[in-house]
């Protein structure tokens, strides 16, 4: 399943790519998503980092059939790559479970502000019930992109 979603932010993409690579940021994303425990770890590397995100997550919200098939929590790793402030890759990971998240993340000026592009594949590759747990996972991916628009909102005005 294809999936993209568009977030936009007051700020020059400069400072929206500040955002991104700070740590402190992405914890409180985390923090905003509600996840049961999060580890991050961000390094930089020339004009862009290495970023791992490894956290738990609730599946108390999904329907019995999905929580079946992820358990009472699920473990997502999430790995981007920007090589420059201007765009980077994505993979998300569910150890031990059959899927697979990749895409790309792409940082676009729209007027005074930033256009923050991300596009993925999430592939599940279960019989039957892949399309419906596809459909499940962007959702869940889609709530992730905006809690971290709100919390980036608030970071970019310095809250």
């Amino acid at each position: 399943m294809r999936l993209r979603h568009d977030l936009v932010y007051d700020a020059p993409p400069q400072a929206v790519f500040a955002m991104l690579a700070d740590p402190a940021f992405r914890e409180a994303v985390c923090n905003a998503m509600g996840v049961v425990s999060a580890e991050v770890t961000l390094e930089r590397t020339g004009t862009g980092f290495t970023l791992t995100v490894d956290q738990e997550q609730r599946t108390d919200d999904l329907p019995s059939f999905a929580r079946a098939f992820a358990g009472e929590t699920t473990r997502a790793v999430q790995h981007e790559e920007w090589s420059d402030s201007t765009s980077g890759t994505v993979r998300i990971e569910a150890p031990g479970k059959p899927t697979t998240v990749t895409g790309t993340v792409t940082l676009r000026p729209e007027g005074s502000g930033t256009r923050e592009v991300v596009e993925l594949d999430v592939k599940v590759k279960v019989p039957l019930v892949g399309g419906k747990l596809e459909k499940l996972m962007s959702e869940k991916i889609v709530a992730g992109l905006d809690a971290e628009q709100g919390v980036g909102a608030a970071y970019l005005k310095g809250a």
